[in-house]
């Protein structure tokens, strides 16, 4: 029977150990094998770069004056072997590694062959030869350059893919970008042997390139030329099995013509890592193309030092932290160094998760892991006298329309009176700052969740109104209010529920054609939050301040509406298939509470610059918090005694705009102001 194969580490497949400094491993000389592989490396170079420089001597001695002949003493070729390994230590030409030799290698064998020329010329000229000619020492550098890069040249070469091959087995690519990341992605698809691509031409995105070449490859058009490029290879039979995004600044409208483009031929797209991202050096992966690359969002600078100021050493509390947005809260308030950091929430396994998730990222900031229900009063408030938090991040709530909208009186303790008490315990244990993340579904809601998050904003905003004014109902609490649209990957979003229907083979459902919603990645929306957050903390004077005294809310600029069934079209290309043919699309219908369009603002609020790139403000209409405070203990009445249907009647009479659509029908086209917006540009 054969001995059986035993992995590394034993049975287990565990790695052993790491051996103890100084104990060599496993075997009292493999330490000392280890330490003499470099230096056998290193004395093949000296002995090659040696043997060259000997024959370089006679060489260059005969191009100088060929009447001398290539025969000369033992003596001569030593000195010249000798002169380059002295000139070549200040160089490290011993420690080059030949098969990743480059122009700065290059620039060094240069250096080490002048000098190696200089110390023969001095050498011969010290023991009374006679030079051959005065330009002796320039040809003597010239035939060691030729020689020593040759020969480095056509080792790195070699270790190349070969050029021949299957050619059923290799895979032609067309690359959709050429500039620097497309020069690494054509080096390391020729330095590796085993990967079966192999480039056919590129696309530029400048209009002076096409024509060109880069390492022998043609720029066959710029991207405007996609569709066509595509068509003449096919029709020449050298349609490409692939495109490969190389380009990591190419997103939105200009990415997703070029998914089309190739949709039409049926080749697939992907794209390269990021070139930073730690990877094996010696594999060429690839990677889809992420449905977040179509936002056509370009990086909003934030102000990292204003963030840093307002989180940095203090003790911040996060409401719903188990949840998407709350989580990513929680990592980023971390990055900022808090003295403590608090995550509350009402899911024991979420919050385990985000908490886990912090041990690994952040071991060094303090965090206490809180099970608690906003809408429980006691509970709340001995968290708050307990912890004494000096900032809040009230992401908690119920934000799946359909599921509001069949536990109505769930939805408003939560979204209204949670609020509520998170606020009131705030207030009462000295909190300096409250940040609400409100939805776009409180403008103008047809939604009962939309309608809750108005009466939030509402509640908030009379906080920071009395608290800006002096007023002793807010307490010196500053309740900042932060509203955008929909997150990409979010729990619930339409992005998870479109690849989980492409894993089974679709259909994809969507509810209408022509519903469109705002989008924006987690990490972005978060980011923007905190500026707010700081801007809302530090204003002082100016526009901003006057307008947040009088209850202004500040919404991010969530830039173009998506169609939803592009955003589905997108994600079948993505996978390679085809839209209608491969993958269907089925429409459904509108669910309770939906409406075709959101609004980021509402017709008699329109937006207002920040001077912060990625903020706007509104100004929506206020009421004191008295006024309030007994509005909303009467719906928390009715909720409780079982009466959603006189709660909801006195939410209509709160937010007299909510225009209930229970049933789901198609209702007519708000009038939104996003003609406005895009007549102003709403970043200075």
């Amino acid at each position: 029977m054969p001995p059986q194969r035993v992995p590394p580490g034993g049975p287990t497949g565990a790695l052993p150990d790491a051996p103890a400094p100084g104990s060599g491993g496993n075997h009292p000389d493999e330490g000392a094998r280890g330490r003499l592989r470099p230096l056998n490396r290193i004395l093949v170079n000296v002995l090659l770069d040696g043997a060259l420089a000997a024959v370089a001597a006679p060489i260059a001695r005969w191009l100088a004056d060929p009447q001398g002949g290539l025969i000369h003493p033992l003596w001569f070729l030593a000195g010249g072997a000798i002169t380059l390994l002295v000139g070549g230590v200040p160089f490290r030409m011993p420690q080059q590694y030949w098969r990743f030799s480059g122009v700065a290698d290059l620039l060094g064998i240069a250096g080490a062959s002048v000098a190696s020329a200089v110390l023969f010329a001095a050498l011969l000229l010290a023991t009374g030869y006679r030079l051959p000619s005065i330009t002796f020492p320039i040809i003597h550098a010239l035939t060691l350059l030729v020689l020593l890069g040759s020969l480095r040249i056509v080792y790195r070469l070699s270790q190349g893919r070969p050029l021949g091959g299957s050619a059923a087995a290799t895979q032609r690519v067309l690359l959709v970008g050429a500039d620097e990341a497309a020069d690494l992605f054509i080096r390391a698809v020729r330095r590796e042997r085993g990967t079966p691509l192999r480039v056919v031409g590129l696309l530029a995105r400048g209009r002076h390139q096409p024509g060109r070449r880069i390492h022998g490859v043609p720029i066959l058009g710029t991207l405007r030329d996609a569709a066509a490029v595509l068509d003449r290879l096919d029709r020449q039979d050298r349609r490409p099995d692939g495109l490969v995004v190389t380009d990591p600044e190419l997103r939105g409208a200009d990415l997703a013509a070029v998914i089309r483009a190739a949709e039409r031929l049926g080749v697939p797209v992907g794209r390269v890592p990021d070139p930073t991202a730690l990877s094996p050096a010696s594999r060429v992966e690839l990677r889809p193309v992420a449905i977040e690359d179509l936002l056509n969002r370009p990086q909003v600078a934030l102000d990292r030092a204003a963030m840093a100021r307002l989180v940095g050493g203090r003790r911040v509390l996060v409401t719903g932290a188990g949840g998407t947005i709350g989580a990513e809260l929680a990592r980023q308030v971390a990055a900022l160094s808090p003295e403590l950091l608090v995550l509350l929430d009402h899911g024991e396994f979420a919050l385990w998760q985000v908490d886990l998730e912090l041990a690994e990222l952040a071991p060094g900031v303090s965090r206490r892991s809180v099970v608690a229900d906003i809408r429980d009063r006691p509970r709340l408030r001995t968290v708050f006298t307990e912890h004494r938090p000096e900032i809040v991040f009230h992401a908690a709530a119920l934000k799946h329309v359909p599921i509001v909208e069949a536990n109505p009186s769930e939805g408003m303790l939560t979204n209204i009176l949670g609020t509520r008490e998170v606020a009131d315990a705030a207030r009462d244990a000295g909190t300096a700052e409250m940040v609400l993340i409100s939805t776009d579904k409180a403008v103008n809601p047809s939604s009962l969740m939309g309608a809750s998050k108005r009466a939030a904003e509402m509640y908030c905003q009379s906080l920071d109104i009395a608290a800006r004014r002096g007023g002793r109902e807010g307490g010196g609490l500053r309740c900042v209010t932060v509203r955008f649209g929909n997150v990409l990957g979010s729990t619930g979003s339409v992005v998870p529920l479109f690849r989980r229907q492409l894993e089974r083979g679709g259909p994809l459902t969507v509810t209408h054609p022509d519903m469109q919603r705002y989008f924006m990645t987690v990490s972005e929306a978060v980011g923007l939050v905190l500026q707010a957050s700081a801007v809302g903390a530090a204003s002082a004077s100016g526009q901003t301040e006057a307008l947040l005294r009088d209850g202004g809310i500040f919404v991010l600029d969530m830039g173009e509406p998506v169609k939803i069934v592009d955003l589905a079209r997108q994600m079948i290309r993505l996978a390679g298939l085809r839209p209608e043919q491969d993958v269907p699309i089925r429409f459904t219908g509108l669910r309770p509470g939906e409406k075709l369009f959101e609004e980021l603002f509402h017709g008699h609020e329109p937006p207002v610059p920040t001077g912060h790139p990625g903020l706007l403000m509104a100004t929506p209409r206020t009421d004191d918090a008295r006024g309030l405070g007994q509005a909303l203990d009467a719906i928390g009445s009715a909720c409780r005694a079982g009466r959603p249907d006189e709660a909801l009647a006195l939410l209509k009479r709160l937010v007299p705009e909510f225009a209930h659509n229970p049933d789901g029908a198609v209702p007519p086209v708000p009038a939104s102001n996003r003609a406005a917006v895009a007549e102003k540009d709403p970043i200075p």
